[in-house]
């Protein structure tokens, strides 16, 4: 297997587990990950929230940890990475302003190049234009955008991912080990123990 190239879109607020986690796991398997913001630069970093779920209707908010950007989103060229990572949390709602983030968001899709997008990242692939036609999970509070957007919205469990054609998507941070693996097979990652 050859190492990809993954740029992971980033903003404040993005959930915690959901930058974190499919940060660290890809890396260990040998990709390189680039996690980037609009107006930041490598070695700034963002806020994160963690996002639980306590019984309330929806899920509580608290701080995470601050996050360190290690590439800088001005002037990166979005042809030369191989897949694109979208964690979900309130990131994606500000990601979607940025004319340029969504032309990145869009060239992913207009070469079928893989895409994982966890929770709220589905706003982003809402404001990209990029749901018509296709199935995606997201939180459940975010089925309105994937509707609106021209999507299906994947009624799974919190802890499943789906995969339709080069994008994989989940409910939330419960879902890792579904979404990375589905993420890991559309890569082409092999890993033996």
């Amino acid at each position: 297997m050859a190492a990809k190239k993954i740029l992971m879109l980033c903003g404040d607020y993005c959930e915690d587990y959901e930058t974190m986690v499919p940060f660290q796991a890809l890396l260990a398997v040998g990709h390189t990950v680039h996690a980037v913001c609009p107006d930041k630069k490598a070695g700034d970093h963002i806020k994160t929230a963690i996002h639980d779920f306590e019984g309330a209707q929806t899920y509580s908010e608290k701080p995470g940890h601050n996050f360190t950007l290690n590439a800088t989103f001005a002037g990166l060229e979005v042809a030369s990475y191989d897949a694109l990572v979208i964690p979900g949390g309130r990131g994606p709602e500000y990601l979607r302003t940025y004319p340029a983030v969504v032309a990145a968001v869009k060239h992913f899709f207009d070469t079928n190049k893989p895409v994982a997008a966890v929770c709220h990242g589905a706003q982003l692939l809402a404001g990209a234009g990029v749901l018509k036609g296709r199935t995606c999970s997201a939180y459940p509070a975010c089925r309105a955008e994937v509707e609106l957007a021209g999507g299906t919205y994947a009624e799974i469990a919190i802890d499943a991912a789906v995969t339709q054609g080069n994008l994989v998507s989940a409910p939330a941070w419960p879902a890792h080990p579904a979404w990375i693996a589905q993420f890991l097979a559309l890569l082409g990652t092999r890993i033996s123990l």
